[in-house]
């Protein structure tokens, strides 16, 4: 009876080991298919936002103004999205498929991991649409949907949502691991347009003036030495003839910790809706100089920007201009102890032209001059940025 007793204890904890074995077996392959199907991430640089003045600007030029944060990536950086991934052994093969959206086409990259074992950032390609993001004018949601497979295995689909911003947001900087900021005022270059077939027809309008009869740029005789003064009036002139005016729209939707923007409008916005504010003055101003083969200088200080140029072909000398005097402004604002009215009364249009340039540059001078160990301290929220060739090679008009 005690051996009958024994063998039923047996049988029992037989069955009571073989059901704990299955339960762990289970748990372990579980957690085994759970660990393949999520061992990658899709990742980015600027907490989910996508900037298309950002794409575009360097889409033709060998730029890397978004830094990877992570040091150890393969592929192209300027893809903007990222797929995060371990290597299981040295020289593991990488497939990534990122499906297709408004504003990028369906591609498949792959990849070799040298390291085992190792965390990889990649970045796959990612074929844009440039038409939909240079149309873009608003902030929109887009889902983005990657497959990774690793030496043949798949490790599942991971969506994302990102939000691709207006082409009128220009990135300002981003922060990395919580406290590093990285400046990208140079992103303001990209709205510099010194190509848009608008500008003919304002250098037509221009020369009607009769201000000047040609634009020669800084090819002046010594016996005109005003020349390239006169051709920056004339500029201002036929802008203020197209009764442009102040509009102090800058702020974008965009509410972040990670990336900061400021709004800006294209040159072509500029013309259509005739409001310029500070940014928005300097970048237009500083593609119609361009234009003209004057070199432009875009200025900024804390909440305020104003464009500077060179006088001369060797760059010694530099002016200023206030483009923000461009349009319906009362000069006392400006001089509040000058007692300007008394100075407008009776004045024609083209003499009042003249009085605000004049004081747009004496109002610029004087703001340089008291911000000029700041501007050129490289310290946040100061920039001088020359429009010159080496910038034209990193970054490019946006086309609007």
């Amino acid at each position: 009876m005690v051996k009958n007793i024994w063998m039923h204890l047996r049988k029992k904890n037989v069955v009571v080991i073989g059901a704990a074995l299955f339960v762990v077996l289970s748990v372990i392959l579980i957690l085994k298919i759970v660990s393949l199907q999520s061992d990658f991430e899709i990742t980015d640089e600027l907490g989910g936002n996508i900037f298309p003045s950002a794409i575009l600007s360097v889409a033709t030029t060998d730029t890397q103004v978004i830094e990877p944060a992570d040091s150890l990536y393969i592929g192209n950086p300027k893809s903007c999205i990222s797929v995060r991934v371990k290597s299981t052994s040295a020289y593991s093969r990488v497939r990534i498929e990122v499906l297709e959206t408004p504003f990028f086409a369906q591609s498949i990259s792959e990849f070799i991991l040298e390291k085992p074992r190792t965390a990889y950032t990649i970045y796959p390609d990612i074929i844009w649409k440039y038409d939909a993001l240079r149309d873009n004018n608003q902030a929109v949601p887009i889902s983005v949907a990657v497959s990774v497979e690793l030496n043949g295995k798949t490790l599942g689909q991971h969506v994302r949502t990102f939000s691709v911003r207006s082409l009128n947001e220009c990135l300002l900087g981003y922060v990395t691991n919580g406290n590093k900021f990285h400046d990208t005022g140079l992103f303001f270059a990209a709205y510099v347009n010194e190509e848009n077939p608008m500008i003919d027809k304002l250098l037509r309008e221009a020369l009607d003036t009769r201000i000047v009869n040609r634009f020669p740029g800084y090819q002046v005789t010594s016996r005109d030495k005003n020349s390239v003064d006169k051709q920056v009036y004339a500029l201002w002139n036929v802008l203020q003839k197209r009764n442009f005016r102040y509009s102090s729209v800058s702020n974008s939707s965009l509410s972040s910790n990670v990336v900061f923007s400021q709004r800006v409008r294209t040159f072509y916005d500029s013309l259509e809706s005739s409001q310029i504010n500070c940014v928005d003055g300097s970048v237009l101003f500083a593609s119609l100089l361009r234009a003209i083969n004057i070199d432009p200088i875009l200025i900024r200080t804390p909440g305020h920007m104003f464009i500077g140029y060179y006088t001369d072909s060797s760059h010694k000398n530099m002016d200023f201009l206030e483009t923000t005097m461009i349009g319906d402004v009362d000069l006392d604002e400006f001089f509040p102890d000058e007692q300007l009215d008394s100075t407008m009364v009776g004045k024609s249009q083209n003499q009042m032209s003249l009085l605000t340039f004049e004081k747009s540059k004496e109002y610029a001078r004087k703001k340089y001059s008291q911000n000029e160990e700041g501007i050129h301290s490289g310290k946040l929220n100061y920039m001088f940025l020359e429009i010159s060739r080496d910038v034209r090679r990193r970054i490019q008009p946006i086309g609007r």
